[in-house]
């Protein structure tokens, strides 16, 4: 996981659209592999916390289960996490999709 994590930074950071910025990828102990990611345009105080969760947290999930990319990360039982902050590096939201998810 190191080395894919390695491997993705060097395309970092990297605009996913025009208000997510993927900063960097981890890899933890636990196998667990971390994307960072800003909300280049947005402060926490602007976002609706409880919407942005209601809304990502589904989108996370149906992304990692069918996604061809992610196989080798499901077929090794890997927690996969998304960490956002906003444009000011405050803490906004951590999602997580582990092995219980995938299914």
């Amino acid at each position: 996981m190191m080395a894919a994590a390695s491997e993705l930074n060097k395309s970092c950071p990297m605009m996913v659209d025009q208000d997510t910025r993927l900063d960097n990828a981890i890899a933890l102990p636990e196998n667990v592999f971390q994307y960072n990611y800003t909300l280049v345009n947005l402060t926490k105080d602007e976002l609706d916390l409880e919407k942005f969760t209601a809304y990502m947290e589904p989108q996370i999930t149906n992304n990692v289960k069918p996604n061809p990319d992610l196989k080798i990360y499901r077929d090794n039982q890997v927690t996969m996490k998304y960490y956002y902050k906003d444009k000011n590096g405050e803490f906004v939201a951590k999602f997580e999709v582990a092995n219980k998810d995938y299914k």
